[in-house]
């Protein structure tokens, strides 16, 4: 079996927890930063995700802690989520576990969901 220190995995993992601060829902996954703007429903700053930690089968995860008040701006269906530093990067994507819709002036929230898992070398 092969064997990587966790040290190894957990630097970019670092840079995910110092960098992503806003959590974005939108209605279809953004390929960059720029491409937020035209699907985001709502979003969540300040965001404080956790980790490195251990991964749930092996290696290292970093989470997005759960949300309770993030704000809706527009009306629409959210099927995806984006963490960004909230001026000009993309840190992560990807699918919600399900599909929520949202009103323009509510709140939405989420459970805790990796944002990414490294896992150990085999």
């Amino acid at each position: 079996m092969s064997y990587l220190n966790d040290e190894a995995l957990d630097g970019g993992l670092d840079w995910i927890v110092s960098t992503g601060t806003v959590l974005h829902i939108c209605s279809a996954e953004p390929a960059n930063y720029a491409g937020i703007a035209a699907v985001e429903l709502g979003s969540k700053t300040g965001l404080t995700m956790t980790g490195p930690a251990d991964g749930d089968t092996d290696g290292r995860k970093v989470t997005c802690p759960a949300v309770t008040d993030g704000t809706v701006g527009a009306t629409g269906t959210a099927s995806h989520w984006a963490i960004s530093n909230g001026s000009d990067t993309l840190v992560a994507a990807g699918a919600l576990a399900s599909t929520q819709a949202v009103i323009a002036g509510n709140t939405f929230s989420t459970g805790a969901f990796a944002v990414a898992t490294l896992r150990d070398p085999s």
